[in-house]
C-alpha cells in the first residue's frame, strides 16, 4: 500500500468515522475535529471553540471516571501527562442529548508539537444493555431469595408448628375419654374443633408459601395437589392435562411455570364468574407450554387499571421474561380469558435439569 492510498484511508476514515475525534494543542485548545465530533457538540459551543473566545476543552467536557469519583476533574487528562489515559471513560455536554458518557482514549501523535487525539465512542447503548442485564440479574436473585425463603418457612410451618399442634391435638382427644365433667367434655370439643380449623389454614399456608411437591415431584405432581385443593375449597373445577416430555425441568423454570398458573387460575377465581377453568401443560418442539383458559366474562384488554393483589400482570410477564419466555394474554368482555406462556428448553435450561435432578 503507497503513502498516498494510505492518506486517503486514513482521511476517509476521519471524515466518515462514528467514533468523535478531536485533535488537541498542548494548551488544552482543540485545533481540529472530524463531523462527529461537530455533531455531538453544540454550535455554539463549536463556534466559540473555533474563534479562539476559549481555548479549552473543559467548557464541553464534563469530568471523567477515575479510581476514586464517578464524574471527577483531578489530574485532568488534558494537563497531566503522566496518567494512562489510553482508555477511560468521560462525560460531555452533548447537542439535545445531554450529558452523554463516552469511552475514551487519548494520547499523543505529535511529540514536537505537542499535539494529541482525543477519540470518543458512544456508550449510551451499552450502559443501558448493562443496566437492563444489572436489573434483570438483580431481580432473579430477589425472586430466588423469596422462594428459598418461602421454601424454609413452609418447611417449618409443616415439620415444627404442624406438628407441635398434630401432638396437641392428640392429647386433647386422649382427655376426652377421661372422667371429665360434661361442661368440660363441650370445651373440649370445641377446642378441639379449633385445634383442627388451625391445623388446616397452617397446611394451607405451608403449601401456599411453597408445596413440597413442587421441589420433590414437579410441576404436574405440585398442579395436581394444587387444583384438588382449589376444588375441595372452592368449588372451582379445574380440567388439567399434562403431556411433559420430561418428569423435570429447570427449578427456576417449574417456579415460573407454577407462580403464573397459581396467579392465573386465581384470578379466574375471583373475577372470571365461572365454574370450570381449563389448564394445560406440554412440551412440543423444545418449548414448555402452559395454556389457562376459561370461559367467563372477561375483561377489556385496554383498560389500564387491572383488577388483582397479587403477582399481577407485569408480574407475570416480567417471571416470564427472566427466564427466556413469552407471556401472552387474551381476554374480551363477555369471551372469556386465556394465558400463555411459552419457555424455550435451551440447553442451558436441559443443564440445569440435569442438575438438579441429581
Amino acid at each position: 500500500m503507497t503513502d498516498e492510498h494510505l492518506n486517503d484511508l486514513l482521511k476517509k476514515m476521519y471524515a466518515n468515522s462514528m467514533e468523535a475525534i478531536f485533535f488537541i494543542n498542548e494548551k488544552g485548545s482543540v485545533v481540529a475535529m472530524n463531523p462527529a465530533a461537530e455533531n455531538i457538540l453544540d454550535i455554539d459551543v463549536i463556534e466559540r471553540m473555533q474563534s479562539g473566545v476559549d481555548d479549552s476543552f473543559c467548557q464541553a467536557c464534563k469530568g471523567y471516571t477515575d479510581e476514586k469519583d464517578q464524574i471527577s476533574c483531578s489530574k485532568c487528562y488534558l494537563d497531566y501527562p503522566k496518567g494512562d489515559f489510553s482508555s477511560f471513560q468521560v462525560y460531555l455536554q452533548t447537542r439535545g442529548e445531554g450529558v452523554v458518557p463516552y469511552a475514551a482514549s487519548y494520547h499523543t501523535i505529535d511529540e514536537e508539537r505537542g499535539i494529541r487525539v482525543l477519540m470518543l465512542l458512544d456508550l449510551t447503548k451499552q450502559q443501558k444493555t448493562q443496566e437492563m442485564l444489572q436489573r434483570s440479574n438483580l431481580l432473579k436473585y430477589v425472586i430466588k431469595a423469596q422462594e428459598d425463603e418461602r421454601k424454609r418457612i413452609s418447611r417449618e410451618l409443616h415439620d415444627s408448628v404442624a406438628q407441635e399442634l398434630l401432638s396437641s391435638l392428640v392429647d386433647l382427644r386422649v382427655v376426652k375419654y377421661m372422667e371429665v365433667g360434661e361442661d368440660v367434655l363441650k370445651k373440649l370439643q370445641q377446642t378441639e374443633v379449633s385445634l383442627t380449623r388451625l391445623l388446616d389454614d397452617i397446611r394451607h399456608l405451608s403449601v401456599e408459601l411453597r408445596p413440597a411437591s413442587l421441589d420433590d415431584l414437579g410441576l404436574e405432581a405440585a398442579f395436581r395437589s394444587h387444583f384438588k385443593w382449589i376444588e375441595k375449597n372452592y368449588g372451582l373445577l379445574v380440567d388439567f392435562s399434562a403431556e411433559l416430555s420430561a418428569a423435570r425441568y429447570g427449578s427456576e423454570i417449574e417456579t415460573v411455570v407454577y407462580r403464573v398458573c397459581q396467579e392465573a387460575v386465581l384470578n379466574a377465581l375471583k373475577y372470571a364468574g365461572t365454574d370450570e377453568v381449563y389448564v394445560r401443560l406440554c412440551e412440543e418442539d423444545g418449548v414448555l407450554q402452559l395454556t389457562v383458559k376459561d370461559d367467563g366474562t372477561g375483561f377489556n384488554m385496554n383498560e389500564n387499571e387491572a383488577k388483582g393483589t397479587g403477582l399481577g400482570l407485569y408480574g407475570m410477564r416480567e417471571r416470564a421474561e427472566l427466564v427466556g419466555g413469552q407471556f401472552m394474554l387474551y381476554s374480551a368482555i363477555g369471551g372469556g380469558t386465556k394465558v400463555e406462556l411459552r419457555i424455550p428448553c435451551s440447553e442451558d435450561n436441559e443443564r440445569e435439569r440435569e442438575t438438579d435432578t441429581r
